[in-house]
C-alpha cells in the first residue's frame, strides 16, 4: 500500500514505531512496535506518513535499551518483520540516514533547518535547499528460451546468483543503462527491453527499477573485479536465488512464471 504524507499523524489510527539503536532496529515480537518501550528516553522522534492505516514514527534510543523485544541489524530485521510492514521500515532507515547526514550546509556549513513540509531541510543563511537522496538503480533479467541469465558478484552470499544491476549513471536513460552494464558485466547485448516494477532499498538510499529484456547476441564474459560466475541456468535447474524481500527475487520467479505460461 502506498505511503500518506500528511503534515500531522491521523488521531484515530494505531501507531508503528522505528526505533534505531545505532544500526539495529527495534522489534517486538517480530514486529515494528505499537508504542515506544516504557520508561526508555528517545530523541529525534518524527512523524513519516501514514502506512498500512497505521501512524509511522521514528526515533533514536538514549541510554539503555528496553529488556523486552529484540534488536537487529537494518538487513536481518528486514527479513524478520512481516511483508506489509517492510516498506515501513525501509522508509524510517532512509529518511533516518538523511537527517544524520545532512547537520550542516554542504555549501557555508551552516546548521540546516528543517523545511516545512518536514522531509526536506534548508539553510537559513545561503539558502540551499536539502531533500533524501534517492539513487536510481537498474535491474535486467536477461532471458533466452526457457534459460535466465544469472551471475553472483564476489560480496554475494555463498551459492546465490541474481539477475545482472548497476547504478544510472549522470545523463544516462535507464535503457542506456542496461544496454551498458549488461555489456560490461557479461558481455552480453539484448533486445526487447520491458519494464517490470520498483522497489526503495535503503542500502543505503537506491530505488531499484527492474526490467526482462531478450538475449540477443554474446557470449558471456564476466567482468574482472565485479562478476565472479556467470551463466544460463533453465527455470527448473535455478541456483540459489537472493532473500524473498529482493526485488531480484521477485522478479526471477515472476518471470519464471511468465516464461511457463508461454510455453504451455
Amino acid at each position: 500500500m502506498a505511503f500518506e504524507l500528511p503534515q500531522q499523524p491521523a488521531p484515530n489510527l494505531p501507531a508503528r514505531w522505528c526505533i534505531f539503536d545505532d544500526s539495529r532496529l527495534w522489534l517486538l515480537d517480530k514486529a515494528l512496535p505499537a508504542s515506544a518501550p516504557a520508561g526508555c528516553a528517545l530523541t529525534g522522534q518524527r512523524f513519516l506518513g501514514i502506512h498500512e492505516q497505521h501512524n509511522l514514527f521514528l526515533a533514536e534510543l538514549v541510554g539503555t535499551p528496553p529488556a523486552s523485544g529484540e534488536w537487529l541489524p537494518l538487513r536481518p530485521a528486514l527479513l524478520a518483520l512481516p511483508a506489509e510492514q517492510v516498506q515501513a521500515a525501509a522508509r524510517a532507515a532512509q529518511l533516518r540516514q538523511f537527517l544524520r547526514n545532512h547537520r550542516f550546509c554542504g555549501h557555508c556549513a551552516t546548521p540546516l533547518a528543517i523545511n516545512s513540509d518536514q522531509l526536506g531541510r534548508h539553510c537559513p543563511s545561503c539558502g540551499q535547499v536539502y531533500y533524501p537522496r534517492i539513487s536510481p538503480a537498474m535491474m535486467v533479467l536477461v532471458h533466452r528460451g526457457r534459460e535466465l541469465l544469472l551471475a553472483r558478484s564476489p560480496h554475494f552470499t555463498p551459492g546465490v546468483y541474481s539477475a545482472l544491476a548497476g547504478f544510472v549513471e549522470p545523463g544516462e536513460t535507464l535503457e542506456e543503462c542496461v544496454h551498458r552494464e549488461t555489456w560490461e558485466e557479461v558481455g552480453i547485448k539484448v533486445k526487447n527491453l520491458r519494464y517490470a516494477f520498483s522497489q526503495s532499498w535503503p542500502f543505503p538510499h537506491s530505488l531499484m527499477l527492474a526490467f526482462t529484456a531478450e538475449y540477443d547476441s554474446g557470449d558471456i564474459r564476466p567482468q574482472e573485479g565485479e562478476i565472479e560466475d556467470a551463466g544460463w541456468f533453465d527455470i527448473d535447474a535455478l541456483p540459489t536465488l537472493p532473500t524473498v524481500i529482493s526485488i531480484a527475487n521477485h522478479l526471477i520467479t515472476h518471470s519464471c512464471e511468465q516464461i511457463r505460461n508461454h510455453l504451455l
